[in-house]
């Protein structure tokens, strides 16, 4: 399959996005393509990852110096201490800022490998293999990175942009159904906030996006990335409140994960789901959503088997006080 190539070009950095299949076995060859050189890489991995993927990398870059860490990937270990353990390896093996750490696996690894890579030596060479559909459109561009704290999800990090994402469509195949769904919250979301046909696309094209049909895959994938490109141009660094609405629902999304204590029982996209309804029923309390665009888009959340409302959270009692209460330190 011909690969497509995105550009992101913002104040501070200019990088490419590549998608298309089969791409973890040229990793090299993109790296040279994009005129980024090192000698030493450290790839941080998420344990889910399937070990062909890491075979091909490693193969792909048999002529560098290359490490490996090993990364138990969750909300609860999105934390200093992983952040830490990284620092430990790049200051261990003497990295230097013409070095790179790639990261392999969803956006919790991302996230954690890039906030390490912004603290190192105050800036170390930085790629992202997303493994996620989630971290493929939505986590891996723009330049956010962070961790969690007892106060909140994402309140510690750094704007950091990467040197180069490559998001290879095969990973996708190896996806949980559940995990697969779920990231098609934040794609659903890019066309509620910015592009109505493309909203109507999804709309009509559920069951080949769910069987993981190529070329459907490629143009969600391309298009949610072109829109979040759009933002994350007019607004790098959040300070003039464009970037903001890119964040739909996520206000209580973020909130309910916070409730369920960052567990399995809610992933984020199932959290972002309920959180745009919320956000779409408080908006249409409010007088700014019609009654037909809210219905609207709680059905297409229903055709795509992702939850609306608090009822699909099991076993565990959230009190309204609490969801307020974390929405107050949401950033």
């Amino acid at each position: 399959m011909k690969q497509t190539k995105l550009n992101i070009v913002t104040k501070t950095e200019k990088y490419p996005i590549i998608i298309g299949s089969n791409l973890t076995s040229s990793v090299s060859k993109i790296f040279k393509l994009n005129s980024i050189d090192f000698e030493k890489c450290l790839i941080v991995v998420d344990r889910n990852v399937p070990k062909k993927f890491i075979s091909n990398i490693k193969r792909s870059l048999k002529n560098k110096n290359i490490y490996v860490l090993f990364f138990n990937a969750s909300e609860k270990n999105k934390n200093i201490n992983s952040v830490n353990k990284i620092l430990e390896v790049l200051l261990n093996k003497n990295f230097s800022r013409n070095d790179i750490l790639i990261s392999l696996g969803g956006g919790v690894t991302g996230d954690v490998s890039g906030f390490a890579a912004s603290l190192f030596k105050r800036g170390l060479k930085f790629a992202n293999l997303p493994t996620t559909l989630l971290a493929q459109v939505d986590s891996s561009i723009g330049g956010k990175t962070g961790i969690n704290s007892k106060y909140g999800k994402n309140l510690i990090g750094s704007f950091y942009q990467p040197n180069l994402v490559v998001c290879d469509i095969d990973f996708i195949s190896t996806l949980p159904s559940r995990d697969l769904i779920s990231g098609y919250a934040e794609i659903i979301k890019y066309g509620i906030i910015y592009d109505k046909k493309f909203f109507a696309w999804l709309s009509k094209n559920v069951k080949n996006l769910l069987e993981n049909k190529e070329l459907e895959t490629v143009k969600a994938i391309k298009r949610s990335v072109e829109i979040k490109k759009y933002f994350i141009l007019k607004d790098e660094r959040d300070l003039n409140n464009t970037r903001a609405i890119l964040n739909l629902g996520h206000t209580f999304g973020h909130s309910l994960e916070n409730c369920t204590n960052y567990s399995k029982v809610l992933l984020h996209g199932e959290a972002v789901s309920i959180g745009i309804c919320m956000a779409g029923k408080l908006s249409n309390i409010l007088g700014y959503l019609s009654n037909d665009n809210l219905i609207k888009i709680k059905n297409i959340f229903d055709d795509f088997g992702l939850p609306k409302d608090l009822s699909f959270i099991k076993n565990i009692k959230i009190k309204k006080k609490q969801i307020v209460k974390n929405m107050i330190y949401d950033k």
